[in-house]
């Protein structure tokens, strides 16, 4: 009788370990919901995400960023973003930011989308943004 030993090894598969899809980043194509006049004329290119005022790098809803919009360089807020965040957080169907100006002050008067209830308890300065903005989710 031949006994036959075999060294059947299962090799696991690699995969990717990384986040599925990061909330805001560089060169992430966002939509400009305020009524300013920068934000509103139809041009070419849409608006990018070229900087992210965090220390990784992805932004969240009431986090600072800087957009490339007409040839420009201009300060933004995230309101809204496409990617699920928290429990009893809303998703919005696209990444919304209002252009804000360096000392915070919200370039347009008004708010056209709704914007999240959670930017009232985030620490930070939104007060002239939440005064402008006209519905809550």
């Amino acid at each position: 009788m031949i006994l036959v030993q075999s060294s059947s090894t299962i090799l696991p598969k690699k995969f990717s370990v990384s986040t599925a899809a990061a909330a805001i980043q560089k060169m992430t194509r966002v939509r400009v919901v305020d009524n300013s006049s920068l934000g509103n004329t139809p041009y070419h290119r849409p608006p990018r995400v070229i900087h992210v005022y965090t220390k990784n790098g992805v932004g969240k809803v009431g986090d600072r960023v800087l957009l490339a919009i007409k040839g420009q360089k201009k300060k933004a807020l995230i309101v809204g973003h496409k990617m699920p965040g928290e429990r009893m957080t809303p998703r919005f169907d696209s990444n919304n930011v209002v252009l804000i100006e360096d000392n915070g002050n919200p370039t347009g008067t008004r708010i056209k989308v709704p914007i999240p209830s959670s930017l009232r308890q985030m620490d930070g300065d939104f007060s002239k943004v939440l005064a402008i903005a006209s519905t809550f989710v």
